[in-house]
């Protein structure tokens, strides 16, 4: 194949505009093509986007053309060529080609352009990353990432890693993986919170951001046994401040991902005018406001049941923003939580609940400080006070006031993305009965 003589080799779709107007190299996978027997339009994805390569029979060597005539959908292939100003390009700029090369011919690629049902994409998860709109909600879900750890990082917070593998629940004794631990019994976290708390008192302002698991089993599209979640802890802050902090941290993510993450939002042709009004502060109505907005609905709903798919959706599809309920039941949230000093029955927690039918996002609480009064809620629960010990040490030592909050990764991407399935906002799903590949 004819090849200039000196070309800059690039790895990815940012360095292109870098390089207008001269010779550049790239390797990637075809996209797609289009072939009119004189000249090709090639889509040549690599890291960061897909470029668009176009070939004249007339410009590239005999033996090269050939190769663009045979390539098929996700060959690997090298593109040499000058890189031009494109400004219907999303990224700016087009190849004009004058070598091409196939690294490794493709054969009956299973995913073609055609309809697959859920099932048969979902079996072919690793290769349905490659379509372009799984890669733009994977976009957007590192965007989302990364804002989260600017978010923190600007604010001093420190990320603390929680382990993975605990002597004891967080969430509930029902949903726990249990596994063998040299003899002992351990569980997978549900949740980093409780390893959060003592090092809070060590460094103030603190979170941590890993896999958490839940064995419910559940088939709806807002549950996955293994999901990402964030989560926040602050000494000395308080539920007020909790609240602002839900807020503020909510505000950002959704302006970031309006503002980096257009080109995304367009491929999964997500309606952004109702990400525009997702400006702080959040309307917040208390547990016992939304039971009467329930009712008032036609849901029978009682005081002191817990709210499942349905009241969230009921509730959320009252505002145009998220909701924030606060004072919910002691009787039914979990054993750490705050309560109330106006109304003891109710505790010092919020769960921040997103338009349009995607459920609770952020779910918080003031924390129990008091040693005496978390040791009565540990006994009530039914759980083993030995497990809890280094955890009651936090409040024997040095007590203070802190609250903190965690939220899924997948629930909000879906929420970002308006993907109705979680599914799609992780790389490889976790689902009931479903962990291949």
């Amino acid at each position: 194949m004819s090849q200039p003589i000196s070309a800059t080799s690039v790895t990815s779709i940012r360095e292109l505009s870098q390089h207008a107007g001269q010779e550049v190299e790239l390797s990637g996978w075809i996209d797609n093509k289009r072939s009119s027997g004189k000249i090709a339009f090639l889509q040549v994805r690599t890291a960061g986007g897909v470029v668009q390569a176009v070939a004249g029979r007339k410009d590239v060597s005999e033996e090269a053309w050939a190769d663009i005539e045979r390539v098929t959908q996700e060959s690997t292939v090298r593109v040499r060529g000058t890189v031009k100003e494109d400004k219907r390009s999303p990224i700016g700029v087009e190849i004009q080609a004058n070598g091409f090369e196939i690294l490794s011919l493709t054969q009956d690629y299973p995913i073609t352009p055609k309809e697959h049902g859920t099932a048969f994409l979902m079996e072919h998860r690793h290769l349905w990353l490659r379509s372009s709109r799984q890669r733009a909600a994977l976009r957007v879900r590192s965007e989302v990432e990364q804002g989260i750890r600017d978010f923190f990082y600007d604010r001093q917070f420190t990320l603390i890693d929680s382990p993975i593998l605990t002597p004891a629940a967080c969430e509930g004794t029902s949903t726990l993986f249990e596994t063998d631990y040299f003899g002992d019994k351990a569980y997978l976290s549900q949740s980093g919170q409780l390893y959060l708390e003592p090092a809070a008192a060590a460094l103030g302002k603190v979170y941590c951001f890993g896999p958490t698991f839940r064995a419910e089993k559940s088939k709806t599209r807002r549950h996955l046994m293994e999901f990402w979640m964030v989560e926040p802890e602050v000494a000395f802050l308080e539920f007020e401040g909790l609240c602002a902090l839900t807020e503020e941290f909510v505000g950002y993510l959704a302006a970031r991902i309006l503002d980096r993450s257009k080109e995304d939002l367009k491929v999964l042709e997500r309606d952004t005018a109702k990400l525009e009004k997702v400006v702080p502060p959040f309307p917040r109505i208390t547990y016992t406001q939304a039971v009467e907005i329930l009712n008032r609905e036609g849901n029978p709903l009682k005081w002191g049941d817990d709210f499942g798919g349905d009241e969230e959706t009921i509730l959320a599809s009252q505002f145009d923003r998220p909701v924030m309920v606060t004072r919910f039941p002691a009787s039914f949230k979990a054993f750490y939580m705050q309560p109330d000093p106006e109304n003891p029955e109710t505790v010092l927690g919020l769960d921040l609940l997103a338009p349009e039918g995607y459920g609770e996002i952020i779910g918080g609480s003031q924390r129990i400080h008091d040693h005496d009064l978390l040791l009565s809620r540990i006994q009530q629960h039914n759980l083993p006070v030995e497990a809890f010990q280094w955890y009651l040490d936090v409040r024997k030592y040095g007590a203070f006031p802190h609250s903190g909050f965690g939220m899924g990764i997948e629930r909000f991407v879906a929420w970002m993305t308006g993907l109705t399935h979680l599914r799609e906002t992780i790389p490889y799903p976790r689902m009931l009965y479903k962990i291949y590949p």
